[in-house]
């Protein structure tokens, strides 16, 4: 038994005498340690100091003290963004009726009746694009896109009615920065915080399929939208070159000629218009849908597999393919600045490839709007590779 009564002074021995602490050296010249009338052995000792040790680390390294916890990272907190290993499955997020979301549209959208060359009802709408961080920063393409609206021809007013979406914390203080109307696309169990996203990486991948879902959620709001890639310049503003007859209308890296072929025409998920009625919303669930019927694929090259399948005739979507004189890309580059009205980086892999090309066009602009109108020679305006740094 480790305690004794000791009948002589009625003091309680924890042990025996002990040599030895622990094999440290520390003998019987120490030990048995007396703290008022308890006797206290080496190895007693040995146990309370290991028990004293644990709680002190406990206490310094494994419990977070209020002083070494980071402070809340905003919508994009760690505990509403970790990063998944795969989340091709996760269910849909309907964000339709959320309030910042609401409160973003309701100060950004517009009333216009100005759309094609006829007059329609009046309807409200906003223009959309979505960064991540890779896109937000100084010097990076959110800054040529932001650019192209302030040096364009009728595109000043614009600007005033883009919906920056974010989808992480750097690129949405950024946003927060630099223009009025941010908001913060958090998603659960997905963070978008890694490195530049590639075409078709698993990173690009989601990114994509987490804008579409955003757009069937804007739909429902009853807004119509604009929905452009932040790799795109506008020159001018584009209103009066849409299809007032279209539910949806989206640009195309290769035109046949004819708008209403959707087979031949290559479509391009990065431009478009899309009224808010029950078909485009239709539609836009059923493209959501379908990615699961074509797993790996990402939403442009869904688009071109459901294009022709009967459900588009069957609800009555009415769809048209913009035209490369006015909305091009590098793939199928603009010929007639005078009537061009976006530019897209097309057929331009990479980041700064993409910086490159964009600032070179956005100063041919800058060049050519400068100019006195008797000088502005479309022939003059044909971007090639080396001077875009893309192929062409």
């Amino acid at each position: 038994m480790a305690g004794e009564v000791d009948h002589n002074n009625g003091d309680v021995v924890i042990g025996k005498k002990t040599r030895s602490f622990l094999s440290l050296g520390v003998g019987s010249r120490y030990f048995p340690l007396r703290v008022g009338r308890m006797e206290i052995s080496a190895s007693a000792a040995a146990a309370l100091g290991m028990g004293f040790f644990c709680l002190l680390l406990w206490v310094m390294v494994i419990y977070p003290s209020p002083s070494s916890t980071p402070p809340p990272a905003g919508p994009f907190s760690p505990a509403t963004s970790p990063n998944p290993e795969d989340d091709t499955k996760m269910q849909q997020h309907d964000i339709s009726e959320d309030p910042e979301l609401i409160k973003v549209v309701q100060n950004a959208k517009m009333t216009t009746t100005a759309v094609g060359k006829g007059s329609l009802p009046p309807s409200e709408m906003v223009i959309i694009t979505t960064i991540n961080k890779a896109w937000a920063e100084p010097g990076s393409i959110l800054d040529l896109f932001l650019e192209s609206f302030w040096s364009g021809d009728g595109t000043q007013e614009l600007v005033r009615h883009l919906v920056i979406v974010s989808l992480d914390q750097k690129a949405h203080q950024y946003c927060q920065a630099v223009h009025p109307h941010c908001y913060a696309l958090t998603t659960p169990g997905v963070s978008f915080t890694g490195t530049p996203a590639t075409f078709k990486s698993d990173e690009f991948m989601r990114m994509v399929w987490r804008r579409m879902e955003f757009y069937t959620s804007v739909l429902k709001l009853g807004i119509d939208f604009v929905f452009t890639d932040v790799d795109i310049v506008w020159f001018r503003n584009p209103f009066p070159h849409f299809h007032e007859d279209a539910d949806f209308q989206i640009a195309c890296d290769i035109y046949t000629g004819d708008d209403s072929e959707l087979h031949y025409n290559s479509m391009n998920g990065g431009f478009g218009f899309v009224r808010s009625n029950d078909r485009a919303r239709r539609f836009f669930q059923h493209w959501y849908d379908s990615r699961e019927r074509f797993p790996g694929m990402h939403e442009q090259d869904v688009l071109n597999k459901i294009k022709d399948e009967p459900f588009i005739d069957e609800i009555g979507l009415r769809v048209k393919v913009l035209d490369t004189d006015h909305f091009g890309g590098i793939c199928q580059p603009i010929k007639d600045l005078n009537v061009g009205c976006t530019m897209h980086a097309t057929c331009c892999i990479g980041m700064e490839s993409k910086i490159r090309a964009l600032t070179a066009i956005l100063q041919d602009w800058k060049h050519f709007s400068s100019s006195p109108p008797e000088s502005r020679n479309s022939t003059s305006f044909a971007w090639k590779p080396e001077r875009t740094g893309c192929w062409i």
